[in-house]
């Protein structure tokens, strides 16, 4: 991915900006100090024994890439002039909806490693040496962030899952994580790795299932990935890795799970009611990630966004068939969808016939972060809790039984039937 390396401190500011209003909605009956999870107005009561989200937590490097000046950064770091690829690129970069995101490559990294620029060259050793400090550092913090939000001590968290698909090492980045927040060394750990963009919603099924099963225990779950891994000069060989320069972004994201929250101090944003896995047969070869040499390459088919809507209404019929919605009428509920692209999103929309309105946070996650792989369904959750506050009367009935869903590798259809106790 190639970037402008100016606005580097823009980030804090944009962060804090992006969500201050609402947070101020949020937290107006708060005492001084209160965040998301500790801030929020609960106003509905979980299910005894039922999984919750308690917190949500985000993190981001420092350099903030502004789409409009993506393509003249990126061809200049990677010293190229195919003014063909260059018109390529900038075609998609307008098509993506994407304004701003967050990457760990930087000026520094690129001088202190030039080959990374070359291309041809075997360079995955200082990837992974770039990538794993990356990916532990803004795990950390968000993790952070979520616990500080959650409003209880770190020593209560009793098991870790960690996901990622943008470091490789032993041991783990569970354990690094672990070892940074100061976790007890007999939290239970669990790692999830090259799960691409359905790893967010997976780890919330694992993390819904261990405390569910595991009574009083409380599940920080955290994502953390980074472009790095397969950052590549353009060549008119690969002209799909141009997809991924005009959308793929940096980023961490953490959440704090539990079941049946201690109301004198947890309140819970949602709950997590059930969920569902299902993989496409024959289609492996349409989201196609090889490790070599040069790090990471991805592929991926054109097909895509229609192989996902030939799928979806079925697979979420299931899911909301628990609520007792066995209508048609989509847009009774809440949709929490990974932006992987503004394709999937328009194509989920058409099929399902929703209401505009309805993918409103996962087009915001995507035009303020790109798709960011794993940590995206955080930054949607967290917009979705915005949107709630704008509604009224029926509006917010319509509102409380949604889907949390992201599609991955396989093709792999991951959902959540969740509840959105804020409303």
């Amino acid at each position: 991915m190639g970037y402008v390396f100016s606005r580097q401190k823009e980030r804090q500011s944009r962060q804090t900006s992006a969500t201050q209003e609402t947070r101020l909605e949020l937290f107006e009956n708060m005492e001084d100090g209160g965040e998301v999870a500790r801030g929020a107005i609960t106003k509905k009561v979980a299910s005894p024994g039922k999984a919750t989200i308690l917190a949500l937590g985000k993190a981001f490097p420092n350099q903030l890439v502004m789409q409009e000046f993506l393509v003249d950064g990126y061809f200049k770091n990677t010293n190229c002039d195919d003014p063909e690829l260059r018109q390529k690129l900038t075609r998609l970069c307008k098509t993506t909806t994407v304004k701003t995101r967050y990457v760990v490559m930087c000026e520094e990294i690129l001088n202190k490693y030039p080959e990374l620029a070359v291309e041809g060259l075997p360079t995955v050793k200082q990837r992974l040496d770039i990538c794993n400090n990356a990916v532990t550092k803004m795990a950390i913090e968000a993790s952070r962030s979520c616990i500080e939000k959650w409003g209880r001590p770190v020593s209560d968290i009793t098991h870790l899952v960690y996901v990622s698909s943008s470091e490789a090492r032993l041991p783990g980045g569970d354990l690094y994580l672990a070892r940074g927040l100061g976790l007890r060394p007999e939290t239970r750990r669990v790692m999830l790795y090259f799960m691409g963009c359905s790893g967010g919603v997976a780890g919330l099924r694992v993390a819904k299932d261990i405390a569910e099963n595991n009574p009083g225990s409380r599940v920080l779950l955290a994502t953390s990935e980074t472009t790095i891994i397969g950052f590549k000069p353009p060549s008119a060989d690969r002209p799909y890795d141009l997809v991924g320069v005009a959308l793929f972004g940096d980023g961490a994201g953490a959440v704090i799970i539990g079941a049946d929250p201690d109301s004198s101090i947890e309140q819970p944003l949602f709950e997590l009611n059930s969920s569902s896995q299902h993989f496409l047969p024959d289609t492996e070869k349409t989201i196609d990630g090889r490790f070599t040499e040069e790090g990471i390459s991805f592929k991926l088919a054109r097909e895509l966004p229609q192989i996902i809507e030939d799928n979806i209404e079925g697979f979420c019929k299931e899911l909301m068939g628990i609520t007792g919605n066995s209508g048609n009428d989509y847009n009774k509920v809440f949709w929490a969808v990974h932006p992987g692209g503004p394709a999937i999103l328009n194509r989920l929309e058409k099929r399902l016939e929703l209401l505009p309105y309805k993918l409103n946070a996962s087009r915001r996650a995507l035009m303020d972060y790109g798709n960011a792989s794993s940590n995206t369904i955080v930054y949607v959750l967290e917009y979705m809790l915005e949107e709630g506050l704008k509604m009224k009367g029926e509006e917010r009935l319509e509102n409380e039984w949604g889907l949390i869903l992201a599609f991955g590798p396989g093709i792999t259809l991951e959902g959540i039937l969740a509840r959105n106790l804020t409303v």
